[in-house]
């Protein structure tokens, strides 16, 4: 059973919102979420923390402005998920507005696995027959590719490596390397997604070529703004730590989508997911467009994707949006059926004093693992790892973990302890990728499993959910709701929710799975009034009180705009049970 827990606030940073004019409500929302001071709310450009401060990214401004210069020949190396193409959708973009003559080349998953492989390298050096590219510049990857950048400065061709992940002991001998989390980086914010690293690299090249007069001639100088709402979608889908620098990011993009002002691809998508675009939220991003991308990589090709992000063309963006519509659809039915096996495995055998799961079926997709982990991770709540078949003899693995548990160190640890263990491997503290031999799985699981218990505790494997507190019948009002609806959420900044006792008034069931409920909220003195409320994937009727967590919502039906309820998590009064909305919808793949 879980702990439910309000969470705490700094009273002194309480007291500062209180006296600048916030509801209290809000002060303590914003307090809990490490606001100290009302300026960190603030959205504008101007706030977002300077380029200079990322390391080595004015050398490489400088070195592509010289290789623009000189007609160079460049080649963006992208990833297969929402960051990768949304970072490879900026720099193919805004590279072109400089003048540079660049493509993309994204790996293939299931061929060539992450991260520019020697063999990606060399692909690169001859899909373009003579044209070989001068320079490769790779997004949201390439920070542990010391072979890669190796094998291309052998076959003659220079590397710039942009990326956001966690470098290993040894980086890669590229020209240049812009990374937060690179050593001796002072950059203050480290949750940058690949995306808003290539956004920021591009800020600094158009910084350096105006410096050289570039634009002096015809005064032509690009609006890198209009590219953020590629860099929203890039930073929600990816789940990074929404700071103060990222939600900025965020809200900027957000409103370009909700003025219209979104690229075709984003409008197409929004269209395809039955989306209004001027109510676009972090929710439509993580949520709905995210997935619909990711898909394109998890089951065919994320040159699909990054195609539907960088045509302009209305009609283009629309036909490549319903086909990731189709992809996304068709990776959903693979999903259901591969958690359908691994939840009828663990029911039967899985132990009841284990610390971690890792997992196998040689007819699983390797391009779902990820997510199955996180179902899984989110039903067990613990470490989980995983594997599908990969090529010759090889398995591959994709892990997702709970707050307290680094992942990607511990992996780590594992290859220190078994040296010749792990292939391959890489991620960060939530989420990692690695390669086995097949025939190396249950020394794996083993290890990994000693590796758990020695960093968790029996506390940690409990889960915590957060409230809000509670809130007032009056506080339940149409415009606080609306407000909260506006705001950026996400990731280290998450989304309000609050609890309360109702008496349920009403109960039906509506779409063969959903509760659509009446509530009336129950406190001391005169009753509270009706609340409509969903409570979702759950069938069976409700008792006649319960306690809840919850969050409010704005609902649009027959003209009429009312507030509505979104059950999270409900139980009898005095023992809670968990009903997790990871179910249906906190995943950046539905």
């Amino acid at each position: 059973m879980p702990n439910i827990v309000v969470r705490s606030y700094p009273p002194q940073a309480f007291e500062v919102l209180i006296q600048h004019g916030f509801h209290p409500v809000l002060a303590r929302v914003y307090a809990a979420r490490g606001i100290k001071k009302p300026d960190q709310l603030k959205v504008e450009l101007s706030r977002l923390t300077s380029f200079e401060r990322l390391k080595n990214i004015s050398m490489m401004a400088a070195f592509l402005a010289d290789a623009i210069a000189a007609g160079k020949r460049l080649l963006i190396v992208a990833d297969y998920d929402s960051d990768g193409a949304t970072a490879c959708a900026v720099g193919i973009r805004a590279l072109r507005k400089f003048g540079a003559i660049v493509d993309y080349l994204v790996p293939n998953r299931f061929e060539y696995g992450y991260g520019l492989t020697p063999e990606i390298v060399r692909l690169a050096a001859t899909s373009a027959g003579t044209k070989r590219p001068d320079i490769l510049i790779t997004v949201d990857n390439g920070i542990a590719s010391v072979e890669g950048v190796a094998e291309a400065n052998r076959l003659g061709m220079q590397v710039l490596v942009t990326d956001h992940h966690l470098p290993g002991d040894e980086l890669p001998d590229a020209v240049a390397i812009v990374n937060p989390n690179q050593p001796g980086c002072d950059f203050p914010s480290k949750n940058l997604a690949g995306v808003g690293v290539m956004f920021y690299l591009m800020l600094a090249l158009r910084a350096e070529m105006r410096t050289r007069g570039v634009f002096d001639s015809d005064g032509k100088e690009p609006n890198l703004a209009s590219l953020l709402d590629l860099v929203a979608l890039g930073t929600v889908a990816d789940v990074v730590k929404l700071d103060d620098n990222n939600r900025i990011l965020v809200q900027q993009g957000l409103q370009r989508i909700r003025t219209g002002r979104g690229c075709a691809g984003i409008n197409a998508l929004l269209q395809v997911a039955q989306r209004d675009f001027r109510k676009a939220s972090t929710y439509e991003l993580g949520f709905m467009l995210g997935p619909r991308l990711n898909a394109a990589g998890r089951l065919d090709d994320m040159a699909l994707g990054i195609e539907c992000l960088i045509t302009d063309d209305e009609s283009r963006a629309a036909q490549i949006a319903l086909q990731l519509d189709a992809l996304n659809r068709q990776r959903r039915e693979i999903e259901v059926d591969m958690q359908d096996k691994a939840l009828a495995v663990l029911n039967a055998v899985k132990p009841e004093d284990g610390y971690s799961l890792s997992l196998f079926d040689p007819g699983w997709h390797q391009g779902v693992i990820g997510i199955l982990a996180a179902r899984i991770k989110d039903k067990f709540h613990c470490p989980v790892i995983a594997f599908a078949p990969g090529n010759n003899g090889e398995i591959k693995g994709s892990g997702r973990s709970i707050p307290g548990f680094h992942l990607r160190d511990a992996l780590d640890l594992v290859s220190k302890r078994h040296p010749a263990l792990l292939l391959k491997f890489g991620g960060h503290a939530a989420a990692a990728g690695l390669t086995l031999r097949a025939s190396d799985f249950e020394k794996f699981r083993d290890a990994f499993e000693q590796t758990a218990q020695a960093l968790l505790t029996p506390a940690d494997l409990t889960r915590t959910i957060e409230t809000d507190g509670e809130l007032d019948e009056s506080e339940m009002n149409l415009e606080f709701a609306q407000y909260l609806m506006e705001q950026v959420w996400g990731q280290g900044f998450p989304q309000p929710v609050f609890n309360a006792r109702f008496r349920v008034e009403h109960q039906r069931v509506v779409g063969e799975k959903h509760l659509k409920l009446k509530l009336r909220k129950q406190e001391q003195g005169e009753p509270g009034g009706i609340h409509d409320a969903m409570l979702f994937f759950h069938n069976d009727l409700l008792p006649e009180v319960i306690d809840t967590v919850y969050r409010l919502q704005v609902n649009e039906y027959n003209g009429n705009t009312v507030i509505q309820l979104i059950l999270d998590h409900w139980s009898q009064p005095q023992a809670f049970n968990f009903f997790s909305a990871k179910e249906y919808g906190s995943s950046t793949d539905i």
